[in-house]
């Protein structure tokens, strides 16, 4: 019997396609548009890693320059090119732009137009795109201030939902119960199952963590974040997310963080040092700690997006080394 995702392929294949020199292949002209809106959603993106941290309306007002606060022209706020024919300086007051900004625009643009070249449905490479999108505001929002908002996480948990019920997703029920249930039912149960696997997995470490050293090392962000990785990929996939992300996180905290050990001790005896009931001791402890702290969801973003499109390949690698 032909698997989910192979009738879901044949869908979109033509009947009786045209001879290849006689069609331009229009799956060129979606990769191409998907790029050109990864290059609008990215500067939106820009909009939503700036502001969201500060609790202020992605909608409006305009963007206006950080350092001056003048509102930015219709023709200096073009993707990229901006950045370069302004060579990343503010136009009124000449202040430095960081090249964030042009860094998000052309990964989402490359992200999209990965997705749209890699899946050929258009409801699956739909569904990943949104997914990619979503991933790169968290990262970078994590790496500059280590949040994760709502605003992504919790919207993005139920869209994943909503996605399965039209692609499937990878994972275990269909296995087990392929043959008595209906796809979409399997697919949405496969997305739910994975939320909670990653959810609590993560959830538990955390809860472990702090009970045995008294205080958090990983923030509720991680687990909302896991709760929508899980609703997207599966459970199958979410735990090769968490396997990447553990592994990497532990090799950049030893190699990029050299100092990590040292503010640990400082966190500690801030703890020590003020009574529990001081309102300044929390404060200067939850300092050290943010300083301190690896940004764990940019690692589970990025190994996620890894996950979607090489998940199955390391998946079956894994599986053949036993």
């Amino acid at each position: 019997m032909e698997s989910r995702v192979l009738a879901l392929r044949r869908y979109n294949q033509p009947s009786n396609p045209a001879p290849a020199e006689e069609n331009l292949d229009p799956n060129v002209l979606f990769i191409g548009l998907a790029g050109v809106l990864g290059l609008l959603f990215g500067s939106f993106l820009n909009v939503c890693i700036y502001r969201m941290p500060r609790g202020l309306s992605v909608v409006a007002p305009r963007s206006a320059c950080p350092s001056c606060k003048t509102p930015i022209a219709a023709y200096d706020n073009i993707p990229v090119l901006s950045w370069l024919i302004l060579g990343g300086k503010c136009r009124t007051c000449k202040a430095p732009i960081t090249a964030r900004y042009a860094a998000v625009e052309l990964l989402t643009a490359a992200l999209f137009a990965i997705c749209a070249w890699y899946f050929p449905v258009p409801v699956e490479a739909l569904k990943y795109i949104v997914l990619c999108f979503l991933l790169l505001g968290l990262i970078f929002t994590d790496c500059e201030n280590r949040i994760l908002p709502d605003l992504l996480t919790l919207p993005g948990f139920f869209l994943g939902l909503a996605f399965s019920i039209f692609v499937p997703t990878n994972g275990f029920l269909e296995l087990l119960y392929g043959d008595r249930f209906q796809w979409r039912w399997l697919s949405l149960g496969d997305a739910v199952l994975g939320a909670v696997l990653g959810a609590g997995f993560i959830w538990a470490v955390g809860e472990l963590y702090f009970r045995l050293r008294g205080f958090e090392g990983m923030g509720f962000g991680d687990v909302k974040l896991l709760l929508m990785i899980g609703a997207f990929l599966g459970p199958k996939l979410t735990v090769i997310t968490i396997g990447i992300s553990s592994l990497s996180a532990a090799i950049a905290g030893l190699t990029m963080f050299p100092g990590k050990y040292s503010r640990r001790k400082q966190a500690v005896s801030l703890k020590r040092r003020f009574p529990d009931e001081n309102e300044r001791k929390r404060k200067a402890y939850e300092s050290a700690m943010r300083c301190m702290r690896l940004p764990f969801g940019s690692f589970l973003g990025g190994s996620a997006i890894l996950s979607a499109f090489l998940g199955e390949r390391i998946f079956g690698w894994y599986v053949r080394l036993f």
